[in-house]
């Protein structure tokens, strides 16, 4: 007997490899077939596989569930997961230790464009640490929405690298101009994206904080580059003026 079953919690192949590994181990199992950009496994077997067996087989981070369970692949399952608003905790909680930061760092000699030059360069700090803590599985998760990691793989791979050379940049006040505008087309062309998935009303999960943190992308990846693309075209206006 074979049944198409959805999964949540994959972000690369290695999770594809790990959940196929687990549950062809699994007695009465013959064969598993999953599909990453679909979100879904056809498992084949010569008994009826309770659902419990299959999820205690896999990792706590992944959930399975019965195709006509789960409305779209490739989502987010609200009903299981917390709200959306407690998904974005950390994001939010990150933005306020930024501006906490940057705040304290001014206090005695405020000025807005250094604040906000300081806010850029460890906002991309922060977040590249985040990417590199997977950068194997990061740009499989990236391509997801990103135009231009579709078209060519490797950026995905440099994408955490760029954000942490900006991140120096800015900070070390070098070449900010340049900065900027490098600023402005790497996170509109993400925008792009986002935009898409925003029309397309799909719910994949965030890259932003690479895939060590589950955050639903649309809002999460929407607020970040909204806040920076706004900061950079004001900075470059300031500059250019």
């Amino acid at each position: 007997m074979k049944h198409t079953y959805n999964i949540t919690g994959m972000t690369c192949s290695g999770c594809v490899a790990n959940i196929s590994n687990d549950l062809i181990r699994i007695e009465g199992v013959t064969k598993v077939d999953i599909n990453l950009e679909k979100g879904e496994a056809e498992i084949e077997s010569d008994r009826h596989i309770l659902m419990g067996i299959l999820q205690a087989a896999i990792s706590d981070k992944y959930r399975i569930r019965l195709k006509k369970e789960v409305i779209k692949p490739n989502t987010i399952d609200l009903n299981n997961e917390k709200s959306k608003l407690r998904q974005l905790r950390p994001l939010f909680l990150i933005f306020l230790y930024l501006f906490s930061t940057v705040f304290l760092l001014n206090i005695r000699d405020w000025s807005a464009t250094e604040a906000m030059l300081d806010f850029m360069g460890l906002f991309y700090i922060v977040f590249s640490f985040f990417k590199f803590l997977d950068l194997k599985g990061f740009p499989e998760s990236f391509r997801m929405y990103d135009p231009l990691a579709k078209v060519f793989p490797f950026y995905g791979w440099a994408y955490p690298f760029l954000e942490l050379g900006l991140g120096l940049m800015f900070l070390m006040r070098y070449q900010i101009t340049i900065a900027l505008v490098v600023t402005i087309v790497v996170l509109g062309l993400t925008t792009l994206g986002v935009t898409k998935t925003l029309l397309d009303k799909k719910q994949i999960r965030c890259a932003c904080l690479g895939t060590s943190l589950k955050l639903p992308m649309t809002e999460a990846t929407f607020i970040e580059n909204a806040i920076m693309l706004i900061m950079a075209v004001v900075m470059l206006f300031m500059n250019v003026a």
